[in-house]
């Protein structure tokens, strides 16, 4: 009776916890949900990289250390050299022989190396910047170059990493869990903003040079422990794959049938154009936040957890509908309508002093941000025929990402010219009415791609 009891009690806890825990469904047997986790750790050791990036050392590079935004946005966007080469990545990670019979395990340990030799370099270079001890004799140029040298290793890794452990994910999962899993990768990659926006705030609560060096080096050994038990047995050995086994297919060849289907081009366009709109921003709310409001270093790294809850609610929300068969891009026009006054909100915390206000509004940018991402990324993955899926997830994140270094140079730069003719304040809110701006032609050149209400029922 004891033992009947316990299993049905067991039974329902796991029914309980399918329903509560995000993207649950989509664990296999043959991808059991341990193992699905501990595969999306990379997403994890990614996200940590984007927070220490774009959210703590670029408001630290921008005002305590007075480096001026449009450099810093620069530095931002080197990475989006590599972007471009996603799609290239995607399809090589597909197609790769090596004499070890893998083909995804190579890329995510090169991509690994590369983000460790990045934050490696980084200290030395904001010793520099900082002008701390020895350093303070060294030439400024010298600190600047080593920040460019360190923050473009790291993006580039963030790339290669992120792109083929996609792509590994999705080999390992069913076909018809792919989305679902998908899905679940990029929740991880919020969750790891999450928390390490949370414990870089913590740790920085009483700054200083030499605790932001250590948050740095932590940082590199995190990504390499995360990265590596991501990893660890989760490619099987194939013959198919080992060298002088022939490639099928050219690169051009596979990209001219991926891009072959009906509105295909029109899709990555509302891809970069929706992601320009959100991503502008990226590096100015931190310093939009301890310039304007006032805010401390702890204080705004902590923003960047409340944009990744608002992605975090969005890919949520995204996934409850999409899951019934709602339609990927009315899903993404509903991101860029609650993007509008996401953005109005933010600027409208500015002359009223409002640090609530400003955390309400990023808040909703995080929300419509993830309902944006979540749709285009789905409709992405529809299009990609069997054996692409490589190649399909590079293609969406080499528009997203170049789009977006693009974004925060563009944004970087518009700051400072607008603020050196007229005022900080004025520099900021400039950047967030383009933002607007860009929305609305975003939900326009949607308008194609969106199938009849009806049908989504």
């Amino acid at each position: 009776m004891m033992r009947l009891a316990r299993s049905r009690f067991s039974e329902s806890m796991a029914t309980l916890g399918a329903k509560l825990l995000p993207f649950a469904d989509a664990a296999s047997v043959d991808l059991p949900l341990p193992r699905l986790l501990r595969l999306s750790l990379f997403q994890v050791s990614v996200g940590m990289s984007l927070v220490l990036l774009i959210g703590t050392l670029n408001r630290v590079m921008i005002v305590e250390l007075g480096v001026p935004a449009a450099l810093v946005s620069i530095m931002l966007a080197l990475p989006l050299l590599a972007a471009p080469f996603r799609a290239l990545i995607g399809f090589r990670s597909d197609n790769h022989r090596s004499e070890l019979g893998w083909r995804r395990v190579p890329y995510i340990w090169m991509g690994t190396l590369l983000q460790f030799g990045g934050f490696a370099i980084m200290p030395f270079a904001l010793l520099v910047l900082a002008g701390e001890g020895q350093s303070a004799s060294a030439p400024a140029w010298v600190g600047h170059l080593a920040a460019a040298l360190a923050f473009g290793l790291v993006g580039i890794g963030v790339h290669t990493t992120q792109t083929v452990g996609l792509a590994l994910a999705t080999d390992l999962a069913p076909i018809e869990r792919q989305p679902q899993v998908v899905g679940l990768m990029y929740v991880m990659l919020l969750v790891g903003m999450i928390g390490s926006a949370f414990v870089f705030g913590e740790m920085l609560a009483t700054y200083s040079p030499g605790r932001l060096i250590q948050v740095i080096q932590g940082a590199a050994v995190a990504t390499a422990v995360l990265n590596l038990s991501a990893l660890w047995k989760q490619e099987a050995r194939n013959p198919k794959h080992k060298r002088g086994v022939p490639v099928t297919a050219t690169f051009q060849q596979a990209w001219g049938q991926f891009t072959g289907s009906r509105h295909a081009l029109r899709r990555l366009w509302v891809v970069g154009m929706g992601t320009m709109a959100f991503t502008m921003e990226d590096a100015l709310l931190e310093p939009y936040g301890g310039e304007i409001l006032g805010l401390s270093v702890s204080a705004t790294t902590t923003l960047t957890a409340t944009l990744a809850i608002g992605g975090l609610l969005g890919f949520g929300w995204a996934s409850r509908i999409l899951s019934r068969g709602g339609d990927p891009f009315r899903m993404a026009s509903w991101g860029a309508t609650v993007g509008i006054p996401a953005f109005a909100t933010v600027i409208l915390a500015g002359p009223t002093q409002s640090a609530e206000l400003f955390a309400l509004g990023t808040l909703l940018i995080g929300i419509g941000g993830g309902l944006f991402g979540h749709g285009t990324l789905t409709a992405t993955m529809n299009l990609a025929a069997p054996g692409q899926a490589g190649l399909a997830l590079g293609a969406w994140g080499a528009v997203q990402a170049t789009v977006a270094g693009l974004a925060m140079a563009t944004g970087g730069i518009v700051r400072d010219l607008v603020a050196h003719r007229a005022n900080a304040m004025g520099g900021y809110l400039s950047v967030y009415t383009i933002e607007i701006a860009l929305l609305l032609l975003t939900l326009l050149a949607m308008t194609p791609l969106l199938r009849p209400p009806a049908a989504d029922a």
